[in-house]
């Protein structure tokens, strides 16, 4: 008889209720059980997993990595999927795998690099992928002269943080004044320079910023596979251009795509995004982690978090081709259920908290409208 995989994913992205439900869809009939764990008790995650933790606030690093091992050890975790505190982990991948656990998540030379734009910047462009042009700023001076050669050239400046994921503090730099304009419909991500500069004067702390060109769609999110062997399993772009989305299998994103997640041994899921400057790709990020819209990749009739687990337990799924590419999609929100008490709830043979068991699937819109609902950020893929 077949054993059931555990599978643990920390303090992870709404949309990844997603890559759970794949999970237990898999196509090999597996039996998958999952435990998560988030600083939030009303994480849709908590709700859509079968056992949940709230997760200890203040840790250090190498605290978190020794409440890891005991998540690890006391729920009998075969495949943990990191996500916070992801470097520090990976750090520590021997004594998971002493306690039975395989990390679904790279190297930590691979997270090193990429956890820093520039570093990541610089390390690709050796190796041949194109990048847009780029400078590091600390401050109101280097500021004003990145945007300046910028707007020479005929570009629009934009800056993010040096290091951060999800498109946090990324803005987009106007020499319109303040006004009304700016107050009026929903918030954008454009800010007039001398904003910028007035609270860069009043800071007493340095900022770390990437200022670079604002890029142009297409933008086109590689989803790759790699295996420890550093040989590419999957590799499908997903391409969001406005509302539009779909798919793409061709080879001006997906060869620069292959050569980073090869190159620096992007092992597992990773996910390498890019835009247009000119007439031609750039990269704009690589995520070291697998991406919030994944589960999108069903439209292509792939499973890859169940790819992903078959690698990490050493079960190789070989190479993996879309039988299809899917039609072109929108995504839209909607309604998941949430726990009915502020505590996360186990199973009921977990002994050690013998609390509800998560609603049945047959029951999860009773459940919503009883316990409340969230809506996740990403939501479900439906046909334009």
């Amino acid at each position: 008889m077949v054993s059931r995989v555990r599978v643990w994913l920390n303090r992870t992205y709404a949309e990844n209720v997603f890559f759970m439900d794949q999970l237990r869809r898999n196509p090999s009939d597996r039996a998958v059980e999952i435990h998560a764990t988030h600083g939030d008790a009303d994480s849709p995650v908590l709700a859509a997993a079968d056992t949940a933790d709230l997760e200890p606030e203040g840790l250090s690093p190498a605290a978190y990595v020794e409440y890891a091992l005991d998540q690890c050890a006391r729920r009998g975790i075969d495949v943990f999927v990191p996500r916070l505190h992801q470097a520090a982990v990976v750090a520590h991948r021997a004594e998971f795998e002493a306690a039975g656990t395989a990390l679904l998540a790279p190297p930590p030379e691979a997270v090193a690099v990429f956890h820093d734009k520039v570093i990541a910047y610089e390390a690709v462009q050796a190796i041949g992928v194109p990048v847009p042009p780029w400078w590091r700023v600390r401050g109101a001076d280097e500021l004003v002269a990145a945007v300046e050669e910028l707007e020479a050239a005929g570009h629009r400046a934009c800056f993010k943080p040096a290091s951060g994921a999800g498109g946090v503090g990324f803005r987009v730099i106007t020499r319109t004044p303040f006004s009304l304009m700016h107050l009026n419909g929903f918030p954008s991500p454009y800010v007039p320079l001398d904003l910028v500069l007035e609270a860069l004067a009043h800071s007493e702390e340095q900022v770390d910023w990437l200022v670079m060109p604002r890029l142009e769609q297409p933008e086109v999110s590689v989803d790759c596979l790699t295996g420890p062997d550093n040989r590419i399993r999957m590799a499908v772009g997903r391409t969001k251009n406005g509302r539009r989305r779909g798919f793409t299998l061709h080879e001006q994103w997906l060869e620069p795509a292959r050569a980073v997640a090869e190159g620096f041994g992007l092992h597992y899921l990773s996910n390498i995004q890019f835009r247009m400057f000119g007439d031609r790709p750039v990269l704009m990020d690589v995520n070291t982690r697998p991406a919030g819209g994944l589960h999108q990749l069903s439209l292509c009739g792939i499973n890859a978090p169940w790819a992903a687990v078959q690698l990490a337990l050493g079960e190789d799924p070989g190479h993996i081709d879309p039988p299809f590419l899917g039609q072109d999609y929108t995504v839209v929100s909607g309604p998941r259920p949430l726990r009915g008490v502020s505590l996360p709830q186990q199973r009921a043979e977990e002994p050690q908290q013998a609390l509800p068991a998560v609603p049945a699937p047959a029951e999860a819109a009773e459940a919503a409208e009883a316990v409340g609902a969230v809506e996740t950020r990403a939501g479900q893929a439906l046909p334009l």
